[in-house]
């Protein structure tokens, strides 16, 4: 979209020096590595970084203007708009820029499933309009400062653009929701990841439902009880997806790989050839068609799109090492849903022995022993054969697979990944296969790492929690 100097004063109330020699549209960055000639560069400041320190590097790098909220860093000459705080001002930008923009937007939340909704969304929207029409949140960067960088990337070939949202403190959402508004709202399903920073399931619910606060029409998943609880709420009837049997009215996949849309008129079933493993991802893929759906791509043309989505890297990613052993990488992130997602679709796994390798989950909050316990107990009741566990709550996964069945003989506690590496490089056979599943707190990547130096490994699918 573009911005010129004065449309970016009056969004931040800044104050502009030299604004005859400010480029005509603004390229908003904040990293001096990406810098082209003619960007302006906005100085972010952060816990360990101040861009205010890199602006001679960014001028030299050929940056045509900078945004600061130093006075004292002003550089003669170079054209500056100078404002209070430079994290919101590139906030206003982002409200100020997403003013302009005429297409759909689609806010995707959750406490688990959001990328990978978010991932098969954007495939599908894609393949619907063109890959240069869709515009969706790289990676993870889902906070107010990705957020920003998203809508600021946005031009007017755009179509389509999906939004990640995360949160970290409460209320999070809805700012969020206030720079980007959202016509449509995907709220994947609200379970325990973060409640440590919430505080409570209420707090951690009311955040999530700020995606909703300025009258994006929801798209909430059947099954979660708390969307259940706070649909009346809506300003309209929600769209409803799920996976299993049809409930109210939306999107649901069977487990007979059929689609059933019971909303909008006559009820509409399709075949579906799904690839992805696991029933959370089939309410992932339910998501992702009910948003596509809202999007005007057709039934028919989504059905048919089904069998090329892959999932993002890092979400049961199935990794080949030369021995035979398959490695099933999914610690992108960990909470009790995802963790039991994973272990769910592990146990489907063909193999000799099913080997699985648990870190902790992290910010889970004061019933964190209990939560743990239950992973324990439940890669048990799995078909787990041998389990490995780690970080703070190591003892509790324990206890909780032993009191489940599992003998005490076959559970290795661990203490850096270099062990846990070392013990599946000596006991690991052919047609084992081993899963990684952890918070990204514990850096299980070093566990795969370690094994690809030992055996040429290669990545032969993505698939997700």
């Amino acid at each position: 979209m573009k911005l010129t100097v004065q449309h970016a004063a009056k969004a931040t109330a800044g104050r502009v020096f030299h604004a005859a020699r400010f480029p005509e549209h603004l390229t908003i960055v904040t990293d001096t590595r990406s810098i082209r000639p003619g960007d302006v560069f906005l100085a972010l400041r952060g816990e360990r970084f101040d861009g205010h320190a890199y602006l001679a590097q960014a001028v030299a790098g050929g940056a045509a203007a900078v945004i600061i909220d130093e006075p004292a860093s002003v550089i003669a000459e170079v054209p500056t708009l100078l404002v209070a705080d430079t994290k919101r001002a590139y906030m206003s930008l982002a409200g100020a820029v997403r003013e302009e923009f005429h297409g759909q937007v689609i806010g995707i939340t959750g406490s688990t499933g959001k990328t990978t909704t978010k991932y098969l969304l954007a495939q599908l929207l894609a393949g619907a309009y063109g890959d240069e029409n869709v515009l969706a949140s790289p990676a993870n960067e889902n906070n107010e400062i990705g957020v920003s960088k998203l809508l600021l990337s946005a031009s007017e070939h755009h179509r389509v653009l999906v939004v990640e949202m995360g949160a970290r403190h409460q209320g999070d959402i809805a700012e969020l929701v206030r720079i980007a508004r959202p016509q449509v709202g995907v709220l994947t399903n609200i379970g325990d990841a973060h409640l440590e920073i919430f505080g409570s399931r209420e707090g951690l619910a009311r955040t999530k439902w700020g995606l909703f606060s300025l009258g994006a029409q929801a798209v909430l998943n059947a099954r979660d009880s708390e969307s259940a609880l706070r649909a009346a709420s809506l300003p309209a009837p929600p769209l409803w997806f799920g996976a299993g049997e049809p409930g109210p009215p939306g999107v649901y996949i069977t487990q007979a790989d059929k689609l059933i849309l019971t909303h909008g008129g006559s009820p509409l079933e399709l075949s579906l050839d799904i690839r992805l493993p696991g029933a959370h991802n089939r309410a992932n893929l339910a998501a992702a068609l009910a948003a596509a759906l809202l999007s005007g791509v057709s039934p028919e043309h989504l059905a048919r799109m089904v069998p090329s989505l892959a999932l993002p890297a890092g979400r049961y990613e199935t990794i080949a090492i030369e021995n035979g052993t398959r490695l099933i990488y999914d610690a992108y992130n960990a909470n009790t849903a995802g963790m039991i997602a994973a272990l769910d679709a592990f146990a489907d796994e063909d193999a000799e022995r099913r080997i699985a390798v648990l870190a902790s989950m992290a910010e889970i909050g004061a019933d964190a022993p209990a939560m743990h316990e239950r992973i324990g107990a439940h890669a048990a009741s799995r078909g787990v054969d041998v389990l490995l566990v780690s970080g703070d709550f190591a003892e509790s996964v324990a206890a909780g697979a032993v009191a489940a069945g599992l003998p005490a003989e076959r559970i290795v506690t661990y203490g850096e990944n270099a062990e846990a590496a070392r013990w599946l490089q000596r006991h690991a056979r052919p047609r084992d296969v081993v899963l990684l599943k952890g918070s990204r707190k514990y850096k299980m990547e070093e566990i795969v790492s370690a094994l690809r130096s030992s055996h040429t490994g290669r990545a032969v699918h993505g698939t997700s929690a």
